[in-house]
């Protein structure tokens, strides 16, 4: 069942909103609630990952900083142009 939904958002925000759902070819409405369902329903994916990959969540140690955008173009690049 749909229900309507007010919401108070700065007007620019708005305007882009509704440029980015044209150019995707759908509503608003669609995209805000489909967001939402994305959000609510993390934690749910996370319990659904087998036991035995949960168990090793939190196991790994990054050096610090760690740059993920930085070392993942390195991997990319040694991976393709070598």
């Amino acid at each position: 069942m749909n229900t309507k939904l007010t919401l108070t958002i700065e007007q620019s925000i708005i305007e882009k909103a509704k440029s980015y759902a044209k150019e995707k070819g759908r509503s608003l409405s669609d995209i805000i609630e489909n967001y939402l369902k994305a959000i609510t329903t993390e934690q749910r994916k996370i319990e659904d990952i087998s036991p035995l990959v949960n168990s090793l969540r939190g196991s790994f140690k990054s050096p610090e900083p760690f740059d993920y955008k930085k070392e993942l173009s390195n991997g990319l690049s040694e991976k393709y142009m070598t």
